[in-house]
């Protein structure tokens, strides 16, 4: 099979492109940034597969918030536009999203089957939702994963706690009661590889035992053998993200029921054993 993933050359994406050719798949990387270019490298290819957006985690200033919604929702659509012109278009589209699709909450449980939530980062991903769907006009079967925190050695949010927890210096992030909704790299591959292989439509990409950041930062902390006894107040993180501080402050509690319906069996459900794999 030929895949292209757009967005190869990121945390994600350059484990998915590992994956895809460890199995003898035919794959090609590019950038998202030239809709025009991506689209004609696509032609030809079975699956496409979209990975890209400028990082959530900074602080959210005018321009940050324009990246943030105009890579995961304009970009998209111009290469779906320049993807329609193309001669042998491909018949899979699967989309990255993410679980802020379904807003913040300390009380609610969220499935693939919930509705959206009303705050910034819920209307990006309905945006960037919206235009995967697109790609059903085209022709094309449509799987969108929605991500939570992604788990993994060689980037992403453990990358940045990992010196912090092997100096002791890790701890709780504002009161810790919020909702880690988390997933090992592993297994966030494992699910795009389904969404690949022929699912049609949402799965969440959560592990099966949310957390809350208190019990996440035990169990990092557990995993290093240091303590975790200096929390990051939540009025400190204001002062360094502004708004964006949410996305660290808040939290979900997000369940993957339709990807266990379509079959797929975590490797790593438990978040002590997650951490412990990693570290």
């Amino acid at each position: 099979m030929k895949v292209t993933v757009l967005g190869a050359s990121g945390f994600v994406g350059r484990a998915l492109v590992a994956a895809l050719a460890r199995r003898g798949d035919d794959v090609h990387g590019i950038s998202l940034r030239d809709p025009a270019r991506a689209a004609e490298a696509a032609d030809g290819s079975d699956v496409v597969v979209n990975l890209a957006g400028a990082p959530v985690i900074g602080r959210w200033t005018a321009a940050h918030k324009r990246a943030i919604a105009s890579t995961r929702i304009d970009l998209p659509r111009a290469f779906l536009d320049a993807l329609a012109r193309v001669e042998r278009r491909p018949t899979a589209y699967v989309s990255a999203s993410a679980i802020g699709y379904y807003g913040m909450s300390r009380s609610a449980t969220f499935t693939e089957t919930s509705p959206p939530g009303d705050d910034f980062l819920a209307r990006v991903c309905v945006g960037w939702e919206e235009q995967a769907d697109h790609a059903r006009t085209l022709g094309m079967r449509v799987a969108i994963v929605r991500t939570g925190l992604v788990l993994g050695r060689d980037g992403g949010a453990l990358a940045m706690l990992l010196p912090l927890f092997r100096s002791g210096l890790g701890g709780p992030v504002a009161s810790g009661e919020q909702w880690n909704s988390w997933v090992h790299l592993d297994d966030h591959i494992g699910v795009l590889l389904l969404a690949i292989d022929g699912y049609d439509g949402h799965l969440n990409s959560t592990a099966p035992q949310p957390v809350t950041n208190r019990d996440f930062t035990r169990a990092l902390a557990a995993a290093v053998h240091r303590p975790a006894i200096f929390p990051a107040p939540a009025f400190g993180l204001q002062l360094v993200f502004g708004e964006g501080a949410s996305v660290l402050t808040e939290g979900q509690r997000v369940l993957p029921q339709a990807t266990l319906a379509a079959g797929y069996t975590f490797r790593h459900p438990e978040i002590g054993e997650a951490c412990a794999s990693l570290v």
